[in-house]
């Protein structure tokens, strides 16, 4: 007589052979047409668990439960290869390290709508299904508010959306791959490198495998690339960036390098209240002085995104440690023509300015006549020592072709931008619009951006 309980182990363990060889097969053919996911599809195992809601990932291995993935495979080996590419995206993308504050339903299903798009707009055989008009629809609705479908922009479109439970249930049921219960990571081995670490590695050298070895590979791949090349921009900490504009000048405080203790506590000792030597009362400090700030008012952003970036900019210019008592920064608004130009000399003057804040403009784009004006500025001596400009736009416009005198960084929000045309001697600044979010930290915390140094620079992050 068999023993049902030793029948039901044997059965099991056939299952997960099965599910093993599934997976396996799944992870060739990707490779086999998707050469510059080498790595990134042998970072991840296999292991079964009955109470995996179909497949998920944790970033470390694939889970699955074994009659849900032969359920899968018996409708097809694409459906499969489709399932474990989606969750290699979310591992490639960081989605389960990034989520932050974010509302945890809508930003799994802006997570998986994102992954989906990718996959829908390659043109693989081992992974092309048609997608239905309902995809086809959101796909166009979301493109004509984001230029990429990004994790972050798809959270932000689908909250503007205000879902009510039915839409939301629809959108979960067309666009839902994975469990994402897995993302929440454990603790592992202290000696382990952490999770995050480890796919940014793997995406670096998916772009440099994608841009030279599999470039033929990659064709194919809609704008994976382009999401990875952003992706892999680096963080970088706007009030560390604006330094880069700072100047040497001399300023009236205390400097503490210059104090000697032992000189100071032996006048004490020695005469009861007289100090043999005091501190300087001026040091030598870079800070920022002279600014130029440009807003693009041709409808480029609304008015309230230029709020929050000025907003931004003024909490940054209001920290003592990092700007000079009176400074000397010009907010020009500018279309294809200059519309106003605010001189902004003290914190009082920059309050009373956001206060009143209005936009004036929405012409055409022309970066040429802000130039040109700020040009003069610099000859007429309205600034003293100008080391920068910030111009904040979506990159759709007439660049002059003449590098100016100053540093010049055009400053673009992420999926929401156009960078062709820049040319090579300006820095490149993408944000997310999240970044510029002051309800959620308060003023004068750090944020991040994105800074790319383009080629023709000199200049490098450090």
């Amino acid at each position: 007589m068999t023993d049902p309980v030793r029948q039901r182990q044997l059965e099991e363990l056939d299952a997960v052979t099965i599910c093993t060889e599934i997976l396996s097969d799944a992870r060739n053919e990707l490779y086999m047409n998707m050469r510059f996911l080498d790595v990134a599809l042998s970072s991840l195992y296999f292991q079964a668990d009955p109470g995996c809601m179909g497949v998920g990932t944790d970033g470390w291995g694939i889970y699955y439960h074994p009659e849900y993935l032969m359920n899968l495979y018996r409708r097809g080996r694409v459906m499969v290869n489709r399932a474990y590419l989606h969750m290699v995206l979310h591992c490639l993308f960081c989605h389960m390290d990034t989520r932050g504050k974010r509302a945890e339903e809508y930003w799994n299903l802006a997570c998986d709508i994102a992954m989906e798009s990718i996959i829908d707009g390659m043109y693989q055989k081992c992974v092309h299904v048609s997608p239905s008009p309902f995809r086809r629809e959101l796909y166009l609705r979301l493109g004509r508010k984001l230029k990429v479908l990004t994790a972050e922009g798809v959270y932000r479109e689908l909250q503007a959306m205000e879902l009510n439970e039915g839409q939301y249930m629809r959108l979960t049921a067309e666009f839902a791959v994975d469990d994402h219960r897995y993302w929440k990571e454990e603790k592992r081995s202290p000696n382990e490198q952490p999770r995050k670490n480890r796919w940014d590695k793997n995406r670096e050298q998916m772009q440099t495998n994608m841009e030279t070895f599999a470039k033929e590979n990659s064709d194919d791949s809609g704008d994976l690339l382009e999401q990875v090349r952003a992706e892999n921009r680096q963080r970088y900490d706007y009030k560390k960036f604006l330094r880069k504009f700072a100047v040497l000048k001399e300023e009236l405080q205390a400097d503490p390098d210059t104090f000697d203790y032992v000189f100071y506590t032996y006048g004490l000792e020695l005469y009861g209240n007289m100090p043999l030597i005091e501190p300087q009362e001026t040091r030598e400090v870079f800070r920022v002085e002279d600014f130029a700030v440009v807003v693009d008012t041709s409808m480029s952003y609304s008015g309230e995104l230029v709020r929050r970036f000025l907003e931004e900019t003024y909490s940054v210019l209001c920290e003592s440690e990092s700007y000079f008592t009176k400074i000397n920064v010009h907010i020009i608004q500018c279309d294809e023509k200059i519309q106003e130009d605010r001189v902004v000399t003290s914190r009082e003057e920059m309050a009373e300015y956001m206060e009143h804040f209005t936009i004036r403009g929405f012409g055409g784009t022309d970066f040429r006549p802000a130039f040109e004006y700020v040009n003069a500025l610099v000859r007429m001596g309205r600034f003293h020592k100008l080391k920068g400009l910030i111009y904040f736009t979506d990159g759709e416009g007439i660049f002059p072709v003449k590098r100016p005198p100053y540093d010049t960084a055009f400053v673009f929000i992420k999926d929401n931008y156009t960078d062709i045309s820049v040319p090579p001697w300006a820095i490149k600044l993408i944000l997310e619009a999240e970044d510029l979010q002051p309800e959620e930290e308060e003023l004068g915390e750090d944020w991040g951006g994105q800074v790319l140094w383009t080629e023709g620079g000199e200049r490098e992050v450090r």
